[in-house]
């Protein structure tokens, strides 16, 4: 199964890497969204994962995941945060918020897969 990405960032330029990276590991269906509240709508559509930063305008990226954890059509869905430090106290709050992993920038393609294959596998194994 291939997998129905959101990728949610302000930075239009980090979203077009994140979608050519998705493509290079043969994922194309994702949507984009530049801010917390357009990934709430975005998600009423239905996605298989979210990746978010951690800086978003607004609504951070840590209260995107506080409110699709709390929210019943997105409480399961895998989600993936991108950030440019490994501060451990916000890699903590990060899981705590419920976030499924991590990904440092820079990344690489196989990195990207890695870690969507162990988000992907993580949520679908039964409670």
């Amino acid at each position: 199964m291939r997998p129905r990405c959101l990728i949610v960032d302000d930075s239009a330029a980090m979203r077009r890497i994140l979608l050519n990276t998705l493509k290079r590991i043969d994922i194309d269906d994702a949507l984009e969204a530049a801010n917390g509240d357009a990934a709430l709508a975005a998600c009423a559509d239905g996605v298989d994962l979210v990746i978010t930063d951690w800086n978003l305008p607004g609504m951070s990226g840590l209260e995107l995941v506080r409110r699709l954890r709390a929210a019943d059509g997105t409480a399961t869905v895998p989600i993936l945060m991108t950030v440019t430090d490994t501060v451990k106290d916000h890699l903590i709050e990060a899981v705590q918020a419920g976030v499924t992993g991590y990904l440092v920038k820079p990344f690489t393609p196989e990195t990207v897969r890695e870690k969507i294959d162990r988000a992907l596998s993580h949520h679908s194994t039964p409670a």
